[in-house]
């Protein structure tokens, strides 16, 4: 057994992993792809590197860490140092003493190459890299003006019991099914001295999946996300892998200018360099090659719940909106986003017979397949609806046919969890009835469509469970149902909605919150009127016309 101490000094035992124990997701990073990193984060020769320290979390076969030698003996040259000034400059850990071993030759290897003793070469490589748990050092250990890396691919659950649950306690992030590379995150973040910088290249899955919650809201909570440079389709490591990976970088100040970027297959060396340069321009606000796009940002998006994901010029386009434009849900206007009713019996509770059960017990319900031609189709679905005006349940005593047909099915029914919770409602359904909603106008989203498809309701049904719906105080529902038709809003449920199979979105409430859209005030009459009209007659190309002119865009980015 070893004991660690953690970043909080508490002291811990957790088995010993040999290499055999557990696999420990090494992918090795290319050269050129490390000297990206370093020359996003300015840590570059020019500068006096032996005052700063730089910290490698999973140091593997040391690829960063011969970058950093090289940069360090080129400082020290520069600015007339013995490199053995630089033995603090660097800390780089690994579990396996083997790439500890194999770190500490390219170190020296680099350092020999750069002109330097051997025994200087071998004094600074053994006082650079470490053997041990990056996650679970002491904080005296951690205090960083950089931290790079490429931290390593395991899901929580791999990892033993003992230091699954040595992680967790350390790492407030790692909630759910996370993946390890989490903890590395939040552990550089917190070891950041004020303006201290992070550089990973990893996954980016965390800025949008649920077990990146955590780490999202302590991005935007306490550090500026300066760097979003997506290489999804690059040759970035030495091995082929799967891993969606992204170069991020971190800083330990407030939120201040970001960059989105993207790249292709095409992106290598050169391009690289380009991109750098780019970059380190500030004057520049965005930039189009054959390889590469990038645009600045006034600051990132500061919403918890899921980073969206699109190009980077789509995406200044929504920071930008987002500046300007409320949400579609908001108080002033009385605008709100839900979901229809869930039964959780639907075979029982929806029907086509109008005759079934008491007249003033049928609602009629609107489902997806009545929203298909753009217009409300009603095919004559009705629930057979316990509820009372007041939001009560009814008494079945008063209403013998309902009884009746309720007992019928009070096997299936008696069954369900709702039923099981509370045994004498057993004739429940999951969600309430809200009879106001019935009569009022409201646009109907069927869950999954290629397109945004708003469908307009005038005030005669009950949406099911598999349509969301919007209503508004203030909005006429065809204007803002042309809005809503337009390719801008669909840009945001896009960028943040799960996509399926075929490309198709999931237009859930969540996603269509995030659409932002103008006060119905500022809406010109004339534009009104062309919003109503393309609604009208589903025109989604006139809509997105008028829709630019009121959002104030000239175009919408691919």
């Amino acid at each position: 057994m070893t004991t660690l101490s953690t970043s909080n000094t508490v002291v811990h035992t957790v088995p010993d992993l040999p290499p055999q124990a557990v696999g420990h997701g090494e992918v090795f990073t290319r050269r050129w792809v490390v000297d990206l990193i370093f020359d996003l984060l300015g840590y570059t020769a020019e500068k006096d590197l032996v005052t700063a320290r730089l910290v490698e979390p999973a140091c593997g076969s040391g690829a960063f860490l011969a970058a950093a030698a090289t940069r360090i003996s080129t400082s020290c040259r520069a600015h007339g140092r013995p490199i053995s000034d630089a033995l603090a400059s660097v800390r780089a850990f690994d579990l396996l003493s083997r790439n500890v071993q194999m770190s500490r030759r390219v170190v020296e290897k680099e350092l020999l190459n750069e002109g330097w003793q051997p025994d200087e070469a071998t004094q600074v490589a053994t006082a650079w890299v470490q053997q041990g748990d990056y996650l679970l050092q002491p904080a005296s250990e951690q205090g960083a003006d950089y931290v790079v890396g490429n931290p390593p691919y395991i899901r929580l659950e791999d990892v033993p019991d003992d230091r699954m649950a040595a992680y967790r306690r350390v790492c407030s992030t790692m909630g759910g099914r996370a993946d390890i590379y989490i903890g590395f995150y939040e552990t550089a973040l917190r070891s950041l001295n004020p303006d201290g910088q992070l550089g990973f290249i990893c996954a980016d899955r965390w800025m949008r999946n649920q077990y990146g919650g955590r780490l999202r809201q302590l991005v935007n909570s306490c550090f500026s996300m300066d760097l979003a440079l997506i290489m999804h389709d690059v040759d970035a490591f030495d091995d082929q892998v799967s891993a969606y990976p992204a170069i991020t970088i971190i800083s330990n100040r407030p939120q201040g200018v970001a960059v989105a970027a993207d790249t292709n297959r095409s992106f290598g060396a050169e391009q690289a360099r380009s991109f750098a340069s780019w970059y380190s321009n500030a004057d520049k606000q965005s930039t189009t090659t054959e390889s590469f796009q990038g645009a600045r940002m006034p600051h990132w998006f500061d919403d918890d719940a899921s980073w969206p994901a699109a190009s980077p010029a789509r995406l200044a386009m929504l920071e930008d909106l987002t500046e300007r434009f409320s949400l579609l849900e908001n108080s002033q206007t009385g605008t709100r986003v839900g979901i229809g009713i869930a039964t959780g019996a639907d075979k029982v509770f929806l029907t086509e017979d109008s005759d079934l059960v008491e007249d003033d017990r049928l609602l009629p319900m609107a489902m997806v397949r009545d929203t298909r031609n753009g217009n409300l189709d009603w095919h004559g679905t009705y629930l057979v609806n316990p509820w009372t005006d007041d939001g009560d349940l009814v008494d079945l005593t008063l209403y013998p046919r309902l009884a009746s047909y309720f007992e019928e099915h009070s096997a299936v029914l008696r069954k369900r969890y709702v039923a099981t919770k509370q045994p004498l409602r057993w004739y429940k359904t999951i969600d309430k009835v809200d009879h106001d909603l019935t009569c009022r106008p409201k646009l109907l989203f069927p869950d999954m469509k290629l397109t945004i498809h708003p469908v307009l309701d005038q005030g005669r049904f009950y949406p099911h469970h598999n349509l969301y719906f919007i209503v508004s105080d203030v909005w006429d529902m065809r204007v803002l149902g042309g809005l809503l038709l337009s390719k801008v809003a669909e840009a945001f449920v896009e960028a943040y909605a799960v996509k399926m199979r075929g490309g198709t979105l999931r237009f859930q409430a969540q996603y269509l919150r995030r659409i932002r859209v103008p006060s119905p005030a500022d809406i010109t009459e004339e534009d009104q009127i062309a919003l109503a009209t393309a609604f009208e007659q589903r025109d989604v190309a006139a809509a997105t016309a008028v829709s630019l002119r009121v959002y104030g865009l000239s175009e919408l980015p691919e």
